[in-house]
């Protein structure tokens, strides 16, 4: 009886130390950090009739980008989510609704089982059409949800086939449905229509475009491409600015995208305290074809209409986004306005406007691509800083000016009526 108590009694201990363990562990693991949301990369290949093509290190085209994606997918990230979508792989015949039609997804999108993934890409053989807005809107489909960064990497050898349907408009609309997906596009063929329609395509969602020619260039440049998926990127928040400051949205410090269409005003607000400074910036992409000669202007306003600070900007249509910036410091007061002892904040509107035109057959939606960054800092403590006693107020400059005029103008005067004397003298 004593050996049967002991034992239940030393059981009993062990479960109680035991769940005690437990409990304590718990809640550590739940006090960690949280893990990242999953990046998600869709490469998007055209397997189009063309592809057979041998001109890729006497290769065929469709050879050189089988070989690219074996080497692409030993190397993929671990934390990424990658899948597989095809463009013109399943019908080989000329009615051309049907083959516009022709995409589909080869690989989900989710963690990568290697082996599986190269035997669905092994299958591929060059078929038909080539649909590349269907399989975008298709690839934009495939990587909803979550919160992580997404990214579709495009790799042809044509221009699209399905037309009316314009693989550039679809682009747009992707971006502008605020998913912050990117476009990456890879041509296979240095042809001017083609770059032409890829580079649109990669521009109206901030991706970029690269001309391959060679096997190792293709394999690189998707590996950079999926690689940089995994990368910690700020994800913009997606705003809508108002035709009026009393309308407008209240940002805080943070990254904003939005659309503005060609001509239009859009306000933004933001509360800066005394003793902060704001600074705010903002691009517009040109992301379709824009007359040459247009501009940007940021103006910070108070709430009763009067300018406190601009900046502006201009170009000639050699760039793709134009830039602009301002800095408004807010001084200390001592005591609250309301009696309270707590700094009031000052409403400062911000004013986006743009000067661009366009031929009448460039459509004005959506709007052209708008990337705002507000940020609240200490403001300055010195004089001699310029945005709160030079540039910024502009009277202490212009009052420098004035007096050095002055005092040059003066020893001018007296030089040149002492050197008269001296001459009438000699």
């Amino acid at each position: 009886m004593i050996t049967r108590k002991r034992l239940t009694t030393g059981v009993c201990i062990a479960l109680a130390t035991l769940a005690a363990g437990l409990g304590s562990a718990l809640p550590a693991a739940a006090d960690g950090p949280p893990a990242a949301p999953a990046p998600k990369v869709e490469l998007v290949l055209d397997v189009s009739g063309s592809m057979r093509t041998r001109d890729i290190d006497g290769q065929s085209r469709m050879s050189a980008a089988k070989q690219a994606f074996n080497d692409v997918l030993d190397a993929v990230p671990e934390q990424v989510h990658l899948g597989i979508r095809t463009l013109g792989a399943d019908y080989p015949g000329d009615d051309r609704k049907v083959g516009c039609k022709d995409t589909k997804q080869l690989y989900p999108v989710g963690p990568l089982d290697r082996t599986e993934a190269k035997t669905a890409v092994a299958t591929l053989a060059p078929t038909g059409w080539t649909p590349i807005g269907p399989a975008l809107l298709g690839a934009a489909d495939d990587l909803e949800g979550g919160d992580g960064t997404r990214r579709i990497v495009l790799i042809t050898d044509g221009e699209d086939t399905c037309g009316p349907l314009d693989p550039c408009e679809v682009a747009r609309e992707i971006a502008a449905r605020g998913t912050h997906l990117v476009i990456d596009t890879l041509g296979l063929v240095p042809n001017a229509k083609i770059r032409q329609q890829l580079t649109c395509i990669a521009e109206a969602t901030g991706g970029t475009y690269t001309a391959v020619q060679h096997k190792e260039e293709l394999s690189r440049r998707v590996t950079q491409l999926v690689d940089r998926a995994a990368e910690p990127v700020v994800t913009p928040v997606a705003t809508e600015g108002a035709g009026s400051c009393s309308a407008a949205p209240e940002l805080k410090p943070g990254l904003y995208t939005d659309r503005e269409k060609i001509g239009e005003h859009r306000w933004y607000r933001v509360d800066v305290l005394p003793g902060q400074e704001l600074r705010a910036s903002v691009s517009v992409a040109a992301d379709r074809a824009v007359d040459n000669d247009y501009g940007v202007l940021l103006r910070a306003v108070t709430a009763s209409g009067r300018e406190i600070v601009r900046g502006e900007a201009s170009g000639t249509g050699r760039t793709d986004v134009i830039s602009s910036g301002l800095r408004y410091p807010k001084a200390e007061v001592a005591d609250g306005d309301d009696g309270s002892g707590k700094p009031a904040a000052e409403t400062v509107c911000l004013q986006l406007s743009n000067s661009f035109s366009a031929p009448a057959s460039v459509k004005r939606s959506p709007g052209l691509p708008v990337e705002l960054t507000v940020d609240l800092v200490d403001g300055p403590d010195r004089a001699s800083d310029v945005a709160a006693f030079g540039l910024g107020r502009g009277w202490w400059l212009l009052g420098a000016l004035v007096l050095t005029g002055l005092v040059a103008g003066l020893l001018f005067g007296w030089i040149s009526r002492w050197r008269i004397a001296v001459w009438r003298t000699n």
